[in-house]
Protein backbone atom coordinates (compact mmCIF):
# COMPACT_ATOMS: atom_id res chain seq x y z
CA UNK A 1 0.00 0.00 0.00
CA UNK A 2 1.41 3.40 -1.13
CA UNK A 3 1.39 6.31 1.75
CA UNK A 4 -1.68 7.69 1.70
CA UNK A 5 -1.83 11.72 2.41
CA UNK A 6 -3.34 13.83 5.33
CA UNK A 7 -4.08 16.59 2.99
CA UNK A 8 -7.36 19.23 3.23
CA UNK A 9 -10.63 17.24 3.68
CA UNK A 10 -13.09 13.56 2.57
CA UNK A 11 -15.48 9.86 1.55
CA UNK A 12 -15.72 6.79 2.89
CA UNK A 13 -13.04 6.71 5.55
CA UNK A 14 -10.81 9.44 4.14
CA UNK A 15 -8.08 11.25 5.66
CA UNK A 16 -9.02 15.18 5.94
CA UNK A 17 -9.36 15.84 2.08
CA UNK A 18 -12.23 17.38 1.84
CA UNK A 19 -12.50 20.29 5.29
CA UNK A 20 -15.07 21.75 3.53
CA UNK A 21 -17.98 19.25 3.23
CA UNK A 22 -20.02 19.89 0.13
CA UNK A 23 -22.91 18.04 1.97
CA UNK A 24 -23.77 21.10 4.11
CA UNK A 25 -26.03 23.51 1.80
CA UNK A 26 -25.70 27.59 1.85
CA UNK A 27 -29.32 27.79 3.53
CA UNK A 28 -27.46 30.26 5.98
CA UNK A 29 -25.37 32.15 3.77
CA UNK A 30 -26.33 34.42 1.39
CA UNK A 31 -25.99 35.02 -2.69
CA UNK A 32 -24.87 38.29 -4.34
CA UNK A 33 -25.84 38.66 -7.99
CA UNK A 34 -23.77 41.24 -10.44
CA UNK A 35 -24.88 42.22 -14.23
CA UNK A 36 -21.25 42.69 -15.81
CA UNK A 37 -22.25 46.62 -17.67
CA UNK A 38 -20.18 47.46 -20.84
CA UNK A 39 -16.87 49.10 -20.54
CA UNK A 40 -15.66 46.53 -17.54
CA UNK A 41 -11.94 45.73 -17.84
CA UNK A 42 -9.48 43.11 -16.29
CA UNK A 43 -9.97 39.95 -14.53
CA UNK A 44 -13.55 39.36 -12.82
CA UNK A 45 -12.23 38.57 -9.69
CA UNK A 46 -10.61 42.06 -9.53
CA UNK A 47 -13.76 43.15 -10.77
CA UNK A 48 -15.92 41.33 -8.43
CA UNK A 49 -13.90 42.58 -5.53
CA UNK A 50 -14.86 46.62 -6.80
CA UNK A 51 -18.32 45.30 -6.46
CA UNK A 52 -18.60 44.06 -3.32
CA UNK A 53 -15.90 45.41 -1.02
CA UNK A 54 -17.37 43.45 1.87
CA UNK A 55 -15.33 40.84 0.28
CA UNK A 56 -11.78 40.98 -0.17
CA UNK A 57 -10.21 40.06 -3.51
CA UNK A 58 -8.32 36.62 -1.59
CA UNK A 59 -12.04 35.83 0.03
CA UNK A 60 -12.90 36.26 -3.45
CA UNK A 61 -10.36 33.90 -5.11
CA UNK A 62 -11.54 31.50 -2.50
CA UNK A 63 -14.84 31.39 -3.45
CA UNK A 64 -13.97 30.68 -7.03
CA UNK A 65 -11.73 28.02 -5.86
CA UNK A 66 -14.58 26.22 -4.33
CA UNK A 67 -16.95 26.77 -7.64
CA UNK A 68 -19.65 28.97 -5.28
CA UNK A 69 -19.13 32.46 -7.98
CA UNK A 70 -21.15 31.28 -11.02
CA UNK A 71 -21.85 32.39 -14.61
CA UNK A 72 -24.77 31.01 -16.19
CA UNK A 73 -24.90 28.14 -13.78
CA UNK A 74 -21.36 27.08 -14.37
CA UNK A 75 -18.13 27.89 -11.91
CA UNK A 76 -16.16 30.38 -13.41
CA UNK A 77 -12.06 31.23 -13.43
CA UNK A 78 -10.53 34.11 -11.98
CA UNK A 79 -8.33 35.32 -14.45
CA UNK A 80 -11.45 35.35 -16.49
CA UNK A 81 -12.52 38.19 -18.74
CA UNK A 82 -15.58 40.04 -17.14
CA UNK A 83 -18.31 40.26 -20.60
CA UNK A 84 -20.80 42.70 -20.63
CA UNK A 85 -24.59 41.48 -19.94
CA UNK A 86 -22.95 38.39 -18.37
CA UNK A 87 -24.66 37.67 -14.46
CA UNK A 88 -22.14 36.67 -11.84
CA UNK A 89 -23.77 34.88 -8.60
CA UNK A 90 -21.63 34.66 -5.68
CA UNK A 91 -22.91 32.29 -2.98
CA UNK A 92 -21.45 33.18 0.47
CA UNK A 93 -21.67 30.49 3.26
CA UNK A 94 -22.70 31.44 6.48
CA UNK A 95 -19.97 31.68 9.30
CA UNK A 96 -19.53 28.64 11.03
CA UNK A 97 -18.83 28.94 14.96
CA UNK A 98 -15.04 28.65 15.93
CA UNK A 99 -15.40 26.89 18.90
CA UNK A 100 -18.73 23.94 18.74
CA UNK A 101 -20.85 23.21 21.57
CA UNK A 102 -21.11 19.83 23.68
CA UNK A 103 -24.25 18.14 22.60
CA UNK A 104 -25.77 14.67 23.83
CA UNK A 105 -26.26 12.64 21.14
CA UNK A 106 -25.70 8.86 21.07
CA UNK A 107 -22.65 7.24 19.88
CA UNK A 108 -22.02 3.58 18.67
CA UNK A 109 -18.29 3.56 20.60
CA UNK A 110 -16.75 -0.10 19.28
CA UNK A 111 -13.52 0.43 21.22
CA UNK A 112 -12.17 3.22 23.90
CA UNK A 113 -9.02 3.64 26.02
CA UNK A 114 -7.60 6.78 27.11
CA UNK A 115 -5.92 7.51 23.94
CA UNK A 116 -8.29 7.14 21.29
CA UNK A 117 -11.87 5.27 20.36
CA UNK A 118 -13.28 3.46 17.42
CA UNK A 119 -17.21 4.48 16.55
CA UNK A 120 -19.45 2.92 14.16
CA UNK A 121 -21.02 6.13 12.22
CA UNK A 122 -24.36 6.40 11.09
CA UNK A 123 -25.52 7.73 7.99
CA UNK A 124 -27.10 11.32 8.25
CA UNK A 125 -24.66 12.09 10.98
CA UNK A 126 -22.19 15.19 10.01
CA UNK A 127 -18.52 14.50 11.29
CA UNK A 128 -18.10 18.39 12.32
CA UNK A 129 -20.02 21.73 12.04
CA UNK A 130 -20.47 23.20 8.85
CA UNK A 131 -22.46 25.71 6.81
CA UNK A 132 -25.84 24.69 7.21
CA UNK A 133 -24.65 21.97 10.00
CA UNK A 134 -23.94 24.49 13.12
CA UNK A 135 -24.85 21.98 15.58
CA UNK A 136 -25.87 17.86 15.66
CA UNK A 137 -22.61 16.72 14.56
CA UNK A 138 -19.88 14.10 15.57
CA UNK A 139 -17.76 16.75 16.85
CA UNK A 140 -20.67 17.88 19.40
CA UNK A 141 -21.24 14.71 20.25
CA UNK A 142 -17.35 14.20 20.85
CA UNK A 143 -16.95 16.66 22.93
CA UNK A 144 -19.96 15.63 25.07
CA UNK A 145 -18.37 12.41 25.51
CA UNK A 146 -15.06 13.00 25.97
CA UNK A 147 -14.92 15.93 27.95
CA UNK A 148 -11.28 17.00 28.18
CA UNK A 149 -11.04 16.41 24.17
CA UNK A 150 -10.81 20.26 24.08
CA UNK A 151 -8.72 21.41 21.11
CA UNK A 152 -7.00 18.47 19.99
CA UNK A 153 -6.15 18.81 16.54
CA UNK A 154 -7.80 22.16 16.71
CA UNK A 155 -10.98 23.74 18.33
CA UNK A 156 -13.10 23.31 15.25
CA UNK A 157 -12.35 19.85 14.66
CA UNK A 158 -11.21 18.10 17.82
CA UNK A 159 -9.88 14.63 18.04
CA UNK A 160 -11.12 14.54 14.34
CA UNK A 161 -8.52 12.72 12.00
CA UNK A 162 -10.04 12.05 9.35
CA UNK A 163 -14.05 11.97 8.30
CA UNK A 164 -16.69 10.03 6.37
CA UNK A 165 -19.37 11.55 4.16
CA UNK A 166 -22.39 12.81 6.03
CA UNK A 167 -24.51 9.83 4.10
CA UNK A 168 -21.45 7.14 4.78
CA UNK A 169 -21.64 5.15 7.36
CA UNK A 170 -19.01 3.45 9.23
CA UNK A 171 -15.80 3.30 10.90
CA UNK A 172 -13.88 6.29 12.46
CA UNK A 173 -10.95 6.74 14.54
CA UNK A 174 -10.94 9.28 17.16
CA UNK A 175 -8.03 10.83 18.95
CA UNK A 176 -8.11 11.99 22.37
CA UNK A 177 -5.50 13.42 23.23
CA UNK A 178 -1.83 14.73 21.38
CA UNK A 179 0.35 11.75 20.99
CA UNK A 180 -2.35 9.65 19.82
CA UNK A 181 -3.64 12.26 16.97
CA UNK A 182 0.45 12.87 15.87
CA UNK A 183 0.21 8.63 15.65
CA UNK A 184 -2.56 8.81 13.87
CA UNK A 185 -1.44 11.45 11.53
CA UNK A 186 2.16 9.23 10.81
CA UNK A 187 -0.43 6.17 10.05
CA UNK A 188 -2.10 7.84 7.80
CA UNK A 189 0.94 9.15 5.91
CA UNK A 190 2.54 6.21 6.02
CA UNK A 191 -0.28 3.79 4.68
CA UNK A 192 -0.38 2.61 8.24
CA UNK A 193 -4.02 1.83 8.43
CA UNK A 194 -5.59 -0.53 6.04
CA UNK A 195 -9.20 0.68 4.79
CA UNK A 196 -11.94 -1.48 3.23
CA UNK A 197 -15.31 -0.15 2.23
CA UNK A 198 -18.65 -1.82 0.85
CA UNK A 199 -20.28 -0.39 -1.53
CA UNK A 200 -23.54 -1.04 -3.26
CA UNK A 201 -23.40 -0.40 -7.07
CA UNK A 202 -25.33 -0.69 -10.25
CA UNK A 203 -24.93 -2.99 -12.60
CA UNK A 204 -21.12 -4.69 -12.20
CA UNK A 205 -17.58 -3.56 -13.03
CA UNK A 206 -16.79 -5.19 -16.84
CA UNK A 207 -14.07 -6.59 -14.59
CA UNK A 208 -14.87 -8.77 -11.37
CA UNK A 209 -11.22 -7.02 -9.80
CA UNK A 210 -9.22 -4.46 -10.55
CA UNK A 211 -7.53 -1.15 -9.44
CA UNK A 212 -8.76 2.24 -10.90
CA UNK A 213 -5.47 4.99 -10.51
CA UNK A 214 -6.51 8.37 -11.67
CA UNK A 215 -6.42 12.08 -10.86
CA UNK A 216 -9.23 14.18 -8.60
CA UNK A 217 -10.52 16.84 -8.88
CA UNK A 218 -13.60 19.43 -8.20
CA UNK A 219 -15.85 19.14 -11.40
CA UNK A 220 -15.04 22.05 -14.04
CA UNK A 221 -18.73 22.82 -14.12
CA UNK A 222 -20.51 21.52 -11.28
CA UNK A 223 -19.00 22.86 -7.48
CA UNK A 224 -20.49 20.31 -5.13
CA UNK A 225 -19.05 17.29 -7.59
CA UNK A 226 -15.61 15.68 -8.22
CA UNK A 227 -14.68 14.51 -11.36
CA UNK A 228 -11.81 12.26 -13.13
CA UNK A 229 -9.55 14.74 -14.34
CA UNK A 230 -6.57 15.01 -17.05
CA UNK A 231 -4.89 17.13 -14.75
CA UNK A 232 -4.74 19.29 -11.84
CA UNK A 233 -6.41 16.65 -9.47
CA UNK A 234 -4.94 14.75 -6.80
CA UNK A 235 -3.75 11.32 -7.55
CA UNK A 236 -6.04 8.35 -6.21
CA UNK A 237 -6.27 4.76 -5.52
CA UNK A 238 -9.33 1.94 -5.24
CA UNK A 239 -9.07 -1.66 -5.58
CA UNK A 240 -12.16 -3.04 -5.60
CA UNK A 241 -13.39 -6.86 -6.15
CA UNK A 242 -17.35 -7.70 -6.45
CA UNK A 243 -18.48 -9.90 -3.68
CA UNK A 244 -21.74 -10.39 -4.96
CA UNK A 245 -24.09 -10.29 -7.78
CA UNK A 246 -27.34 -9.11 -6.80
CA UNK A 247 -29.43 -9.14 -9.58
CA UNK A 248 -29.13 -5.45 -11.09
CA UNK A 249 -26.56 -4.64 -8.77
CA UNK A 250 -23.72 -6.18 -7.04
CA UNK A 251 -21.91 -5.74 -4.08
CA UNK A 252 -18.33 -4.64 -4.06
CA UNK A 253 -15.11 -3.98 -1.54
CA UNK A 254 -13.09 -1.05 -2.15
CA UNK A 255 -9.48 -0.50 -0.51
CA UNK A 256 -8.48 2.53 -0.90
CA UNK A 257 -4.57 3.14 -0.67
CA UNK A 258 -5.75 7.61 -0.51
CA UNK A 259 -8.55 9.41 0.84
CA UNK A 260 -9.74 11.63 -1.92
CA UNK A 261 -13.05 13.60 -1.57
CA UNK A 262 -15.80 11.65 -2.56
CA UNK A 263 -13.06 8.64 -4.20
CA UNK A 264 -15.46 5.72 -4.31
CA UNK A 265 -18.06 7.42 -5.60
CA UNK A 266 -15.90 9.02 -7.72
CA UNK A 267 -14.06 5.63 -9.22
CA UNK A 268 -17.28 3.50 -9.00
CA UNK A 269 -19.19 5.87 -11.35
CA UNK A 270 -15.71 6.32 -13.58
CA UNK A 271 -16.14 2.60 -14.46
CA UNK A 272 -20.36 2.85 -15.12
CA UNK A 273 -21.42 1.57 -12.12
CA UNK A 274 -22.08 4.33 -9.50
CA UNK A 275 -23.25 3.61 -5.81
CA UNK A 276 -27.03 3.00 -5.20
CA UNK A 277 -28.54 6.14 -3.96
CA UNK A 278 -26.14 8.32 -4.75
CA UNK A 279 -27.86 11.76 -5.37
CA UNK A 280 -24.82 13.29 -6.67
CA UNK A 281 -23.63 11.14 -8.81
CA UNK A 282 -25.81 8.01 -9.37
CA UNK A 283 -28.61 7.22 -11.23
CA UNK A 284 -31.93 8.21 -9.87
CA UNK A 285 -34.32 6.43 -12.17
CA UNK A 286 -32.43 3.18 -11.90
CA UNK A 287 -32.77 4.00 -8.14
CA UNK A 288 -36.53 4.39 -7.82
CA UNK A 289 -37.12 1.24 -9.41
CA UNK A 290 -34.98 -0.75 -6.16
CA UNK A 291 -37.22 -1.87 -3.67
CA UNK A 292 -37.15 -0.79 -1.08
CA UNK A 293 -35.79 3.05 -3.04
CA UNK A 294 -32.75 3.77 -1.21
CA UNK A 295 -32.54 6.62 0.47
CA UNK A 296 -28.91 7.58 1.13
CA UNK A 297 -26.09 6.42 -0.72
CA UNK A 298 -25.10 2.40 0.03
CA UNK A 299 -21.61 3.15 1.23
CA UNK A 300 -20.09 1.60 4.77
CA UNK A 301 -16.97 1.67 6.05
CA UNK A 302 -17.01 -1.95 7.00
CA UNK A 303 -12.80 -2.76 7.99
CA UNK A 304 -10.08 -0.71 9.45
CA UNK A 305 -6.76 -1.99 10.42
CA UNK A 306 -4.56 -0.42 12.41
CA UNK A 307 -1.27 -0.01 14.89
CA UNK A 308 -2.42 1.83 18.27
CA UNK A 309 -1.39 5.45 17.75
CA UNK A 310 0.58 5.23 21.17
CA UNK A 311 1.15 1.62 22.10
CA UNK A 312 1.54 0.13 18.90
CA UNK A 313 -0.43 -3.00 19.54
CA UNK A 314 -2.53 -4.12 16.26
CA UNK A 315 -6.20 -3.22 15.84
CA UNK A 316 -8.50 -4.91 13.82
CA UNK A 317 -12.15 -3.99 13.60
CA UNK A 318 -15.73 -4.40 11.49
CA UNK A 319 -18.78 -2.61 11.56
CA UNK A 320 -22.12 -4.39 10.88
CA UNK A 321 -24.05 -3.16 7.52
CA UNK A 322 -26.34 -0.94 8.75
CA UNK A 323 -30.44 -2.18 8.49
CA UNK A 324 -30.96 -0.37 5.43
CA UNK A 325 -28.00 -1.65 3.25
CA UNK A 326 -28.96 -5.05 4.33
CA UNK A 327 -32.56 -4.18 2.66
CA UNK A 328 -30.93 -3.47 -0.47
CA UNK A 329 -29.75 -6.63 -0.55
CA UNK A 330 -32.58 -8.58 0.60
CA UNK A 331 -31.09 -9.83 4.55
Amino acid sequence: MSASERDEGCEGIEELDEIDSFDSGDSLGHHLSFTVPEGAEGRLDAWLAAQAPELSRARIQALIKEGRVTCGGAAVKANAKPKAGQVVEIAVPAPVPAIPEPEEIPLDILYEDGDCLVLNKPAGLVVHPAPGHASGTLVNALLHHCRDLGGVGGVERPGIVHRLDKDTSGLMVVAKNDAAMAGFVRLFQTGGIAKEYLALVHGAPQKASGTVSTLIGRHPEHRKKMAVVARNGKHAVTHYAVEKRLGVISLVRCRIETGRTHQIRVHMQSLGCPVVGDALYGKSAADKRLSPVPARQMLHAAHLVFAHPVTGAAMDFTAPLPADFAAQMGD
